[in-house]
């Protein structure tokens, strides 16, 4: 979840520490301090906590390098358990939980973090384990390093903790040594056992670090996108778990034992259960891709060519990887994911994904489970579109987690092509979905449930208000006017909403009202002239001057149709929403204009399609 949203959810108390330490390092002027003082001063504020969630996010963004050395600074404090923390907050489904849910999480990991140092030392110790000698010289190495570092204090009667330089000494020596994180953790947790603390405490040590955010009333954590990012970089995980388990997924058996044999990892798993422990591991991205999948002796040049083709076969992508050098192909890689997880598209329709959910929950009944389980999410049902999209989890994100064989069989099942890449295939035939939608605007509109299902769309009653609302903004896109939702944001106030805000430029605003109904005709004019009247005072508060108003419906009565006639103040158009849809076809028939002429709404009391098309024909 961004960090805007996340801010708008909580109250001024619950964004407090966060605001302070944002507050902290503009006094301290950060690299970014002209571009913070510039923003500043055009919001006429004297402080941040009176400002704009949305200005806040953008200042973040600007003092990112020092928060994170703030956040990375607090990893030498050898009590806080931060790297067991954010490892567990920076998993792609733990972005939004429940207190109670993160407990259980947080005691789950202290649990399984003692049991693998158990096995760890026995592996160490045992002669006849399946660790080569060089691998245990590797741990032995770094084991006695971090055992140096931190009871050196104790041997000159200091406070016992392990400094900033030796902290980058060793991690340089753990980089050196090609060790994962998980080992890197264990063998630390090895010197400094890790205790138990109260969640209260932890959530608290949290919150006032800024890495989270906590809503004291619902007891749920939000850890924003941009977060998760920040952290991730601290921890030198290149990319999120979701894109590594991509990458995995298209190796063959054989590198991705290559992997499990460098680490340590139980080779007798399946291919999944390998794949999700590489990912636990911490191994890095790079470290897999430059080193791990190889054979010993393989050279530069080979390294390079495999993963010229691993971008363009395996992946999929073009034009070419770009990049002279082993690492620059490999930060240009890393980069594409990076993008990916930024772009708020979803790379199909809102509602195709909803569909693609519902379609694969029935022929795949598992799947929620599976889903939940592989993303760690608290909720019973989690195959929703917004459920999902709040964690930042996309339908290609779904489709990665699914066997092949299962693909195979939703592919026959549905009948999508299984010619190619199933996973695109699947994608591809969702994409539509949207259209799907606009066919059945008028069927929306008139709030037919049974007409809607016959037609292959799920939704519920409460919705059809607001889909038609989306719907109708859709349209209006497509016949290329402005949809200010900014603007409507302005205006609207708790009592009075409007529905949408067309802007014309130089101050100059269409007002659309939306209406759905069970029954033929629309009627009930006199509410509707008090809500359009009150929206037009609005707008001319804010010197703004509504030239035309709109009220799309299903239908209207003749009494509706009298009533409007008579009210001129409004200067309101009835348009009914089969209407609308047959002037958008005519609109995408015309090849003259490439915005619509408003001046074609401005005359009738009720809009006839067939006068505007006739008119955008001459």
């Amino acid at each position: 979840m961004k960090l805007e949203k996340i801010l708008s959810n909580l109250n001024s108390l619950e964004k407090n520490s966060f605001i302070k330490i944002i507050d902290n390092i503009i006094a301290n002027s950060p690299k970014n301090s002209k571009a913070i003082d510039k923003i500043l001063a055009e919001t006429d504020n004297t402080g941040l906590k009176s400002l704009d969630n949305v200005v806040i996010s953008k200042i973040f963004s600007l003092i990112e390098t020092e928060f994170s050395q703030l956040i990375k600074s607090e990893f030498v404090n050898t009590s806080s358990q931060l790297d067991i923390l954010t490892d567990i907050i920076t998993r792609d489904g733990n972005c939004i939980m429940k207190q109670d849910w993160f407990a259980r999480l947080y005691e789950t990991e202290l649990k399984t973090i003692t049991k693998k140092i158990k096995e760890l030392q026995k592996e160490i110790e045992n002669p006849k384990s399946d660790l080569s000698e060089n691998r245990k010289r590797d741990y032995k190495i770094y084991q006695s390093c971090v055992h140096t570092a931190f009871h050196n204090d104790i041997e000159n009667n200091r406070e016992a903790k392990i400094t900033d330089d030796e902290l980058s000494i060793l991690l340089t020596l753990s980089q050196q040594l090609e060790l994962s994180q998980e080992e890197t953790k264990l063998i630390n947790y090895l010197i400094l056992p890790a205790k138990k603390a109260e969640i209260d405490n932890v959530i608290t040590e949290l919150k006032n670090l800024g890495v989270i955010f906590y809503a004291k009333k619902t007891s749920t954590i939000y850890v924003a996108d941009e977060m998760v990012r920040v952290i991730r970089k601290i921890r030198e995980k290149e990319i999120a778990d979701k894109f590594f388990r991509r990458v995995l997924r298209l190796f063959k058996e054989p590198q991705i034992n290559l992997i499990t044999k460098k680490h340590n990892i139980d080779r007798k798993l399946n291919f999944d259960q390998k794949i999700k422990e590489i990912i636990n591991e911490g191994i890095s991205f790079s470290g897999v891709l430059t080193k791990d999948i190889h054979k010993d002796g393989t050279n530069v040049s080979d390294k390079k060519k495999f993963l010229n083709e691993f971008w363009s076969k395996s992946l999929n992508l073009s034009p070419a990887l770009k990049g002279t050098t082993l690492e620059e192909k490999l930060e240009n890689i890393i980069a594409h994911f990076d993008a990916i997880e930024k772009d708020e598209k979803v790379g199909i329709s809102i509602d195709g994904y909803e569909k693609l959910l519902m379609e694969l929950d029935e022929t795949l009944p598992k799947l929620n489970f599976q889903v939940k389980a592989e993303f760690e999410l608290q909720d019973e049902n989690v195959l929703k579109s917004n459920l999902l999209l709040d964690y930042n989890i996309k339908p290609r994100d779904i489709l990665d987690i699914i066997q092949s064989k299962e693909l195979e069989k939703f592919c026959k099942t549905r009948e999508i092509k299984t010619r190619g890449n199933d996973i695109q295939n699947i994608l591809d035939a969702y994409k539509d979905s949207e259209n799907l939608y606009l066919e059945n605007y008028v069927n929306i509109g008139f709030r037919d449930l049974n007409a809607l299902k016959e037609n292959g769309i799920v939704i519920k009653e409460a919705n059809l208000g607001v889909k038609f609302e989306d719907l109708t903004k859709s349209i209006f896109s497509q016949l290329g006017f402005n949809v200010d939702e900014k603007l409507k944001k302005e205006l609207n106030t708790k009592k009075d909403k409007i529905d949408i805000l067309l802007n014309l430029g130089s101050n100059e605003l269409i007002l659309i009202e939306c209406k759905t109904i069970k029954e033929s005709g629309y009627n009930k004019f006199s509410s509707v002239s008090r809500q359009m009247k009150s929206y037009t005072g609005l707008a001319k508060a804010k010197d703004c001057k509504i030239i035309k108003s709109l009220l799309i419906a299903p239908d209207f009565s003749d009494d509706f149709i009298n009533d409007t006639e008579l009210e001129y103040d409004l200067n309101l158009s009835l348009i009914t929403a089969s209407s609308l849809l047959k002037i958008l076809e005519g609109f995408k028939n015309s090849k003259k204009h490439k915005q619509f002429p408003y001046k074609l709404l401005m005359r009738d009391v009720l809009i006839k399609e067939d006068r505007i098309i006739k008119a955008m024909g001459k």
